[in-house]
Parts: structure tokens; sequence; C-alpha cells
């Protein structure tokens, strides 16, 4: 199988009163192709840091990070974000208020000819069981609906890699664990491959194929997600 992600010893970090503090120190890890990973571990402890430089926020002070075969970020190597065939997905679902939920989902593919522009959000609004919602509001929505066309749009554009930080971590426990499990049938059901951040191990165990604890700026262990519901 081919891989997704790779992460080869990466240091992040930052500039502060002449001094430099680490943030993240020698994280590698390798995400194969259709497979969903996961961050896994305390706040403060470098895990949003480390999916923020994957997606091209965070500048790598050293080692390398590969999406597919292309290097996009090193120590001399930074590929803008919007080129990196990333998609994200944040604690908040950010939709945009004045359009309706098809909207939300086709604003990424403003590019396409409106019949396939069309036909992809349809497709997707019906993947996550919202195909009668399309011209709701995101205010006539409940949360978790809000979630799903957060999740559709960020698939949308077919990304080879999808980021997720802590997305549930605004739900009542009773959505967030039924939404868990939805997404990741949604996921694997599109084949899209994934990283997951979040300090809950529950989350982890139920979502994600393989596990990479990260604590004190350090990527500690890969498991796979079930050994956490054991």
């Amino acid at each position: 199988m081919s891989v997704a992600l790779r992460l080869e010893g990466v240091h992040l970090g930052y500039e502060l009163r002449h001094e430099f503090h680490t943030v993240v120190e020698d994280a590698s890890l390798t995400l194969e192709a259709g497979r969903i990973g996961c961050l896994l571990g305390p706040s403060g402890g470098g895990k949003s840091t480390l999916l923020r430089a994957i997606a091209g926020f965070e500048p790598v002070r050293a080692g390398r990070i590969l999406i597919g075969d292309h290097v996009v970020a090193s120590a001399t190597v930074n590929v803008a974000p919007e080129r990196r065939s990333v998609g994200l997905m944040f604690q908040e679902y950010a939709l945009f208020p004045h359009l309706t939920a098809a909207q939300n989902v086709g604003f990424g593919l403003r590019k396409l000819a409106r019949a396939e522009r069309d036909a992809r959000v349809a497709e997707l609004l019906a993947l996550v069981g919202l195909a009668a919602a399309g011209q709701r509001y995101p205010h006539e929505l409940s949360g978790g609906q809000q979630q799903r066309v957060a999740l559709v749009r960020a698939l949308a554009p077919r990304p080879a890699l999808l980021l997720l930080d802590e997305p549930f971590s605004n739900l009542d426990a009773q959505t967030r664990e039924r939404l868990v499990v939805e997404v990741g049938d949604i996921l694997r059901a599109a084949g899209q491959t994934a990283l997951l951040v979040t300090h809950n191990e529950a989350e982890a165990a139920a979502l994600a194929d393989q596990v990479s604890r990260v604590s004190n700026g350090r990527l500690d262990s890969v498991e796979p997600g079930a050994a956490l519901a054991a």
C-alpha cells in the first residue's frame, strides 16, 4: 500500500526574546493511504502544532514532511497550504452562515462545471444522510448535522489527506459518541486518508487504525487503535 504521509525527524519551535523554544522534537511517522491515524495526548503536548505544520501553517526547523511522494516542508522547503492537497476540519465548523448546506459543501468546487459540482455535492450530502437538507442554512441544522456538513465540505475537493483537530470537543457526550463512529464510517466509505488530533482515548480507539502518543513535544509510540479499546 502507498504511503500518504511521512514525517522524518521533524522539529518544530519558535523564537521568543532571542531564545529558541522547542515544541516538537524529532517526530517520525508513516501513515498509509486509506488509513486513519491519530495523534493522542494531553493539551500542550505539541500534537496540534504538528498538525498545523503538516497543513503548512507552522515552519519546520529540521526534518521533512512528505505528502505522497512530495516533500512539502523542511528547513528549506515550505509548500503553500493550498498546494498541499490537504483538507482541514477544526473544532469550530466555520460554516458560512449565509450559505445553504449544499452551497457550503460546494464552496471549494467553484472551478468545476456547474453540473459536475452539483453532482459532487449531492453525492456527499447523500453519503452523510443529509440529501434532503441541502437547502437548509447552518442555523437550521443540529450540531451533529453541522459537523457532517463541515466534514464533507473538507472531503469535497478529494484531498490526499484530511486533518481533523479535536473535531468532537464541542459536542455533548451522547452526540460525540455517535458521531465518532459515523465519521469513521464516512471516511472509510470514501477511502479517505485522515489524521485526527485528540486528547480522548475513547475517540482514538473508536476512530483510528493507528495511534501515536504525543507528550512533551515527543511522539513516543505508534500502536493499533484497537489496542486502546482492549
